[in-house]
């Protein structure tokens, strides 16, 4: 039964990623949580291993969701590059800094982090354009601060990057496709940082790899990297503000629940 959770999960992971740039692991944290509550899982680590397998499982959402992009020609592939270098160092960072905090503490910086997005959503927020491109060291700085954040919240950084770059007058639909190429090191990076932070952990059930879970793993990545694709078609077909606002409903329940 929790097979099917994983793979519905992996469908909704997909067409959010593709259609907001958001990787997916958003909801995916959350609804780990209780799966992995559900089985019974040590409250010690269950957190972790839901954020690290969120984590893993956006590598495999990233590659079809960019894929698409890629062939609408949207993705700014030199931007992309000078932002993973600062990912790349923020991501490992933020995977330390998300080991250092108790499970509890930890939903409840996540479920504060799903309110603000929510927030966001909900009523369109988005930063004014700058008027001008960032540099070469204000991308790897972001790019740094994105990562460092994503790793603590299990996500792909889209509901960062895609603000930043929109503020930095980059157009929406390029700036939810580059979201998308820069979520593949992201999730890359935590992934391997949670696999190897969590490696020697007595606490973690079987099938675990680190603070990765196998199954749900295998359940949602099946699913995502198909439906990310649609999501990606959607997202230069439909306007999304319907969906969004029910994206935000949904996210606003997850973060009360979390702090509650």
């Amino acid at each position: 039964m929790e097979f099917v959770l994983y793979l519905l999960l992996g469908a909704c992971a997909g067409v959010l990623a593709g259609l907001f740039g958001v990787g997916g692991g958003i909801i995916i944290v959350p609804v780990l949580v209780y799966s992995f509550t559900l089985q019974g899982f040590d409250a010690s680590v269950l957190t972790h291993l839901a954020v690290g397998t969120s984590l893993a499982t956006i590598v495999f959402t990233s590659i079809n969701a960019v894929r698409e992009h890629h062939r609408k020609g949207a993705v700014q592939w030199p931007m992309f590059a000078w932002m993973t270098l600062g990912i790349l160092i923020g991501a490992g960072i933020g995977a330390k800094t998300a080991s250092l905090i108790q499970g509890p503490q930890l939903q409840k910086i996540i479920g504060v982090f799903a309110l603000i997005v929510a927030a966001q959503m909900a009523l369109d927020l988005r930063p004014k354009a700058s008027g001008g491109k960032p540099g070469k060291p204000a991308l790897m700085g972001a790019g740094a601060v994105i990562g460092w954040a994503s790793a603590i919240f299990g996500i792909g950084g889209g509901s960062l990057t895609v603000p930043f770059l929109t503020w930095r007058s980059l157009p929406m639909q390029q700036a939810v496709a580059t979201s998308s190429a820069c979520g593949l090191p992201i999730a890359v990076a935590s992934a391997l940082s949670f696999m190897l932070l969590g490696w020697h952990d007595a606490d973690l059930p079987p099938h675990s790899l680190g603070y990765v879970y196998l199954p749900a793993l295998i359940g949602i990545a099946v699913t995502s990297m198909f439906f990310a694709r649609f999501g990606a078609r959607l997202a230069h077909r439909l306007s999304p503000r319907l969906l969004k606002r029910l994206f935000a409903a949904l996210l606003f329940c997850v973060g009360l629940s979390f702090l509650i």
